[in-house]
C-alpha cells in the first residue's frame, strides 16, 4: 500500500469497504440470502428454507451444471491451445503482423456476445459445417469468446520472458522444438494456468450467445438460472446461482493452487 501513515491506511481501508460492500459484496449477499428464503419481507428475504438447494442440485439443474462444466472445460482447453499457439507465433512476427493478429483475436470481445452468437448460428447452420442443434455449436461459441483472453494473457507473459534461458539452451545445441517444450512452455506455465482459470470462469457465466445457440438437450446453468427467474422462481434461481458461483470458485481455487506450485518450480 502506498499510504504510509497509520491514519491514511485506516482511511483508505474505510473508503475501500464503503465502495466494495455496496458495489460488489451486497448484490452477492442478497442472492445468497434469497437462496435460503421463500418470500420477501420488506427489503429482505424471509421464510428460511433449504429446499431451494434441493431443487438446485438435482434433476435439470444438476444436468445443466454438468453441461456447463463440460462446456467450460472444453472451451478453455481449445482456447488455451489456439490462443497460446497464436501468441507464440505472433512473438516471431514483425510489429505490424503482431498487431493484426492481436486485433483478429480481440474482435469477438470488441462486439456484443449476442453478435458472436448470431454469427456462429448463421455460419454453422448449413452443410458442410452443420453444427446447429448440437452441443458443438455452444462449445465453439464459448471458445471464440474466451480465446482472446487466453491469447492476451500468454502474449503478455511472453513479453516478460527473459530470452537468456532460450539463448542458453540453443547455444548448448537444443533444437527449437526442445526449447519450446522444455524451456519456453515451462516458464509460461503459471500464465497458462491463469489464462485457463479466466477462460473457465468466463465460459461458466456466458449467457447472451448461449441463449441463441443451445439445443434442448444441452442447456448450460446460466440459461437454467435465466429460465427459472423468468418463470418467477426467483428463490430457486438464486440457489442455482449460488451453486454456479460456488462451483466456479472451487475450480478457480484449484487452478490457483496449481499456478502457485508452478511458480515455485
Amino acid at each position: 500500500m502506498l499510504v504510509h501513515s497509520r491514519t491514511g491506511k485506516w482511511a483508505t481501508w474505510v473508503v475501500f469497504f464503503l465502495l466494495f460492500t455496496p458495489l460488489f459484496a451486497l448484490p452477492l449477499l442478497v442472492i445468497l440470502g434469497a437462496s435460503f428464503a421463500t418470500n420477501w419481507s420488506g427489503a429482505f428475504p424471509s421464510g428460511p428454507t433449504v429446499e431451494n438447494y434441493g431443487a438446485a442440485v438435482r434433476g435439470e439443474s444438476l444436468q445443466a451444471l454438468t453441461t456447463s462444466l463440460v462446456t467450460a472445460v472444453a472451451a478453455s482447453a481449445l482456447a488455451l491451445t489456439f490462443g497460446s499457439w497464436a501468441a507464440l507465433a505472433a512473438a516471431s512476427l514483425k510489429k505490424g503482423g503482431k498487431r493484426a493478429l492481436d486485433a483478429l483475436f480481440m474482435l469477438p470481445v470488441a462486439v456484443p456476445s449476442v453478435v458472436v452468437g448470431l454469427a456462429v448460428l448463421v455460419a454453422f447452420s448449413q452443410p458442410p459445417f452443420l453444427l446447429n442443434g448440437t452441443r458443438w455449436i455452444v462449445i465453439l461459441a464459448h471458445t471464440i469468446l474466451v480465446t482472446a483472453f487466453a491469447h492476451q494473457s500468454v502474449s503478455a507473459a511472453i513479453l516478460r520472458l527473459d530470452p537468456m534461458y532460450e539463448q542458453a539452451a540453443a547455444s548448448l545445441g537444443a533444437r527449437p522444438s526442445y526449447v519450446l517444450w522444455r524451456v519456453r512452455l515451462p516458464l509460461l506455465l503459471p500464465s497458462l494456468n491463469a489464462a485457463a482459470g479466466l477462460c473457465f470462469a468466463l465460459s461458466m457465466g456466458e449467457l447472451s450467445a448461449t441463449m441463441m445457440l443451445y439445443p434442448p438437450d444441452w442447456m448450460p446453468l446460466p440459461v437454467q438460472i435465466f429460465t427459472a427467474t423468468d418463470r418467477g422462481s426467483l428463490f430457486t434461481g438464486s440457489a442455482v446461482a449460488v451453486v454456479l458461483m460456488g462451483t466456479t470458485l472451487l475450480v478457480l481455487l484449484a487452478v490457483s493452487r496449481i499456478r502457485t506450485k508452478a511458480s515455485f518450480r
